[in-house]
């Protein structure tokens, strides 16, 4: 039965159409059962996902009858399916002399532009052939439409080997000095102040040897990472910026480091994503993630909730990948401390000047005389009294440790995410961090890791059970002496025999945990298991005699305070 509706001027009906050119006129639909097979007699596959399939096949198929491989692109598969009833996929061929564009470019423009997929020969390397998918079961075998897609394709492939051209005329050196009339944001200056940020820090990085790259190279590298955003390419294809860089730089002879870290610089930008090792491209790619997210926190444009809009999670995790894959040795506090001041005090330096130029311009006005030398003196005086010891103490204290630590708190919150999927614990993330002063991922997470293998032990649960029990009674004493002091009395057994653990264990610990040997730690508190437990059976810790009360509730906080050595155990579930 038909059920009477109207929709934007349209009313139900029994009747459709088939396919515009295979078939004219309307056909009348009797029920839902013939509904599809009607339509696929007038040339309309209904099913998406069967259309899907006939283009995955048959494309692959053209590719293979002339001896190439399709580029497998799942995203063109969806749109053709969506945007024809009867899809054809048709080989067609390009003039040889474009693959001297990169062969990125040449894919964009086909995909982007055209909707084409692209075939690779039988080295692997991008072969000037592509598939187009036509709506129609052309009488010729579909040769005009081929032909006709050629000469689009040859014109827009023109286009993009003339910004290429044009773009290699001119040095990335002088396509940097054009970043500075970009904003990169409002709060932030330009990208020329964030490239110049940038370089400092990948430099620090090389000269301190946290990343093991040639100083100059990275500096160089970093400099003209961002040069591309004013190409011609680039605002063409602006998923282009950094890869296309890359090749600018290797064809106008830039050192092969230097053209990969320009390529490179970006990555890793989500998950799954290649994570760079080489060590030029490292201290650029981390420099600029750091920066990124140390200057927005610097300006408190922070993350909230769903909204993160200047996807600073995403540099977090990235910066997270480049510390552990590289297993690089870095206190964070350090890196994010040099852009923060750099921003500040430019910002400071800035302030006085303007001040002192204001100050000038209102005396000029009532008549005092003052030339420019006079003027630029007066300005350079006053950015130093800015920038003096005194202001860059109060800048440290008032701007920058507040956002460093809460840059640190939003490292530890991405390495949560990150970690839960590899399998650890939040809770153990959270009694490392609990700690303070930790900001060493890779020690962090060595440390993590063998607090996790420990936790599940039964050794590491009585010893969990034990230390909860022995905080809860020093947190209701309100307890917090921890100095061992001589006995005035003859302890019993099971007391005298958890001191001599102690004596033992937490040296042995305090030594295993300098030479970052986690799992040694572990195993030397291990010892402290049948002590406490015997001591809390045994030993009655609030005795009428206050000395050994106190004794006693000190022996408990020395056992705290060794276990604390290595995590906080109160932060850890279970």
């Amino acid at each position: 039965d038909l059920v009477e509706c109207e929709v934007a001027g349209v009313a139900s009906g029994y009747a459709t159409l088939g396919h515009r050119f295979h078939h004219s006129g309307e056909i009348t639909i009797g029920s839902a059962d013939d509904y599809a097979d009607k339509l696929r007699a007038c040339h309309v596959i209904v099913d998406h996902e069967e259309r899907q399939n006939l283009i995955r096949e048959q494309a692959s198929e053209a590719a293979s009858v002339a001896g190439l491989t399709l580029v497998a692109d799942e995203g063109l598969v969806i749109e053709n399916a969506g945007l024809t009833e009867w899809p054809v996929p048709l080989l067609g061929r390009f003039d040889e002399a474009f693959l001297d564009v990169p062969p990125e470019v040449i894919q964009l423009t086909a995909r982007v532009n055209q909707k084409y997929f692209v075939c690779r020969d039988g080295d692997g390397a991008l072969a000037n052939a592509f598939v187009c998918t036509a709506n129609i079961d052309a009488s010729d075998g579909g040769a005009k439409i081929v032909e006709g897609n050629q000469k689009v394709l040859a014109a827009r492939l023109s286009d993009a080997r003339f910004f290429y051209d044009t773009d290699l005329k001119v040095p990335l050196e002088e396509q940097a000095k054009k970043l500075e009339k970009i904003v990169f944001h409002e709060k932030l200056g330009t990208v020329a102040d964030k490239v110049e940020r940038v370089a400092k820090l990948a430099r620090w990085l090389a000269d301190e040897g946290i990343v093991k790259a040639d100083p100059d190279m990275a500096e160089r590298a970093a400099r003209l990472a961002k040069a591309d955003l004013v190409t011609g390419m680039v605002g063409e294809f602006p998923e282009l910026q950094g890869l296309i860089g890359g090749y600018y730089a290797a064809a106008q002879g830039e050192d092969p480091q230097v053209a990969e870290a320009i390529r490179d610089h970006y990555k890793p930008v989500g998950q799954g994503d290649d994570v760079p090792t080489a060590p030029v491209t490292v201290a650029v790619s981390l420099a600029d993630k750091l920066d990124t997210i140390a200057s927005f926190f610097l300006k408190n444009l922070l993350p909230t909730g769903s909204k993160d809009p200047f996807a600073l999670r995403r540099a977090a995790l990235g910066c997270l990948d480049l510390i552990q894959n590289n297993q690089l040795r870095v206190e964070l506090s350090w890196p994010l401390t040099i852009p923060m001041a750099f921003l500040a005090g430019k910002e400071v330096g800035n302030l006085a000047v303007g001040n002192v130029k204001d100050a000038v311009a209102a005396l000029i006005q009532v008549g005092y005389a003052m030339s420019e030398s006079d003027i630029s003196a007066i300005a350079d005086f006053a950015k130093d009294k800015a920038l003096s010891a005194e202001t860059s103490d109060k800048v440290l204290s008032a701007l920058i440790e507040p956002a460093r630590e809460k840059v640190i708190d939003f490292f530890a919150d991405r390495l949560k995410v990150q970690q839960k999927e590899a399998g650890v614990r939040h809770d153990l993330i959270d009694a490392v961090f609990a700690l303070g002063g930790e900001d060493d991922l890779v020690r962090l997470l060595a440390r993590v890791h063998a607090l996790q293998a420990f936790v599940t032990t039964e050794d590491g649960k009585n010893l969990l059970a034990g230390y909860k029990r022995a905080a809860n009674i020093l947190k209701k004493e309100d307890w917090a002496d921890a100095e061992p002091k001589p006995l005035t009395y003859t302890p019993e057994t099971e007391e005298a025999a958890l001191i001599h653990a102690l004596d033992t264990a937490a040296p042995q610990a305090d030594a295993a945990i300098e030479r970052e040997d986690f799992e040694g730690a572990m195993a030397a508190l291990t010892d402290l298991r049948a002590p406490i437990d015997a001591f809390f059976e045994k030993v009655i810790v609030n005795d009428s005699n206050p000395d050994k009360r106190a004794a006693r509730l000190g022996l408990l906080a020395r056992m705290r305070d060794a276990v604390h050595k290595v995590a906080d155990f109160s932060k850890i579930e279970g």
